[in-house]
């Protein structure tokens, strides 16, 4: 008897596919600077010139009457990082309009299967250094995340021969991810709310909106962004939310007469900006952690970092596949008839690569005087790594399996269904 349950995996749709080739395009040289950024960081903290490193991070730079004496290293974070955020602005606004996102039917899959991915390292970080002593509960947020540059461009390298359902389903995860390690930020990392700066933010954006939608040029656009970032950063709220804001307001889809829409020509120009410049810098000052062995030494001991570390790793992959395992179970969904669970196992897996977000929350997480601080650096760096590695080595296995069952198709045989 055919099954005419709903496919949990179904086929992008067009608009997903464009989303999915522009991040291909973008993220694999995006990923490259930003690993580039993490190990110059790395040599550099753990060379005889750390000292100059740790003084150019902490060398305060803006005016104090606007609240903007900033450290190199904040303005790093909160500044440049605004750009990061803009684009993922951008990405969501566009996936929610004209991609698989628009579609409850396949919404309801990657959002379901985001949750359980933060869900479960949330959980077990906190089962950590609940049984532990020493252990924190400030960094229960730390895991949660998932870096879409480094994901997306693993499974780029990695799984080029795998169904293009697996592939549109890690972009689509990694987006609501975003999401809602935005949500995450917003929500409880604002200190000493003030009112007044925040509405004045979000009338700034709400003028942004408004002037971006009749093509107003640059000039006025980028200056406005930056009194909106600027008033956000005031209010206590993360800047970086005003740069997610921001890209919401701009339209989707392309009106009558333009090839594109205004939201794809932004990304198109911000994407370099983001993935070139305000990523691989924010990481140099963010992952300069020692990683000699008494460093690793203390890390591992820490019930933080084990907490991030093992949340990654193990956190990451049980939380999507429990989660998409009970909808098939107990809903009518059924996973697309190109994929087959080993297949997810192995996406679950990369979705671990937490390197952007995840060390965003951990500076929020922890101050620089914490004893947890650097510890949790490293874990995420370690647990990224592994990650990305264990995936990588699962989507070569996944993608020989497809092209072993589809030469078989093709020769007459009959392919193995468990395959």
């Amino acid at each position: 008897m055919t099954d005419r349950r709903p496919p949990v995996l179904g086929t992008p749709t067009p608009g997903s596919l464009r989303n999915l080739a522009d991040t291909l395009r973008a993220e694999n040289a995006g990923a490259i600077l930003l690993l580039a950024g993490a190990v110059v960081a790395l040599v550099w903290a753990n060379s005889p010139w750390r000292d100059a490193y740790e003084a150019l991070g902490s060398a305060v730079v803006g005016p104090a009457a606007l609240h903007l004496d900033l450290t190199v290293a904040e303005w790093a974070t909160d500044g440049l990082l605004a750009i990061f955020f803009f684009v993922v602005g951008l990405e969501l606004k566009r996936e929610m309009v004209d991609g698989q996102l628009r579609r409850p039917s396949t919404a309801i899959v990657p959002i379901l299967a985001a949750v359980g991915g933060m869900a479960a390292p949330a959980a077990l970080y906190v089962l950590v250094n609940s049984l532990s002593a020493g252990g924190s509960l400030d960094g229960w947020a730390i895991p949660v995340a998932t870096d879409i540059a480094f994901a997306v461009a693993v499974l780029a390298v990695f799984g080029k021969r795998l169904p293009p359902a697996l592939r549109a389903f890690l972009l689509t995860l990694a987006v609501v991810d975003d999401l809602l390690g935005i949500v995450v930020i917003a929500v409880f990392y604002a200190e000493g709310l003030a009112l007044v700066w925040l509405a004045a933010s979000l009338a700034a954006i709400v003028l942004f909106g408004v002037l971006v939608r009749r093509k107003t040029t640059a000039w006025i656009l980028i200056p406005l962004a930056v009194v909106a970032w600027a008033f956000m950063h005031m209010s206590g709220v993360h800047a970086t939310i005003a740069g997610v804001i921001l890209g919401f307001t701009v339209p989707a889809l392309a009106r009558a007469g333009e090839r594109e829409s205004r939201a794809e020509r932004l990304e198109h120009v911000w994407r370099p900006v983001s993935a070139g410049l305000a990523v691989p810098v924010f990481a140099l000052f963010a992952a300069g952690v020692s990683m000699s062995p008494a460093a690793l030494a203390d890390a591992v001991a820490d019930p933080a970092a084990q907490g991030v570390a093992l949340g990654l790793v193990v956190g990451k992959p049980l939380g999507i596949l429990t989660a998409t395992f009970l909808l098939v179970k107990f809903t009518k969904a059924n996973l697309d008839a190109s994929v087959r669970w080993p297949d997810l196992a192995a996406v679950s897996v990369v979705a671990g690569v937490g390197f952007t977000v995840s060390l965003l929350i951990g500076e929020l997480s922890f101050s620089a005087d914490s004893p947890h601080s650097e510890n949790v650096k490293a874990a995420i760096l370690i647990g990224s790594l592994t990650s990305a590695l264990v995936g990588g080595l699962l989507l070569q296995w996944r993608g020989r399996r497809h092209v072993a069952r589809l030469s078989a198709g093709a020769a007459g045989g009959e392919p193995d269904a468990a395959v």
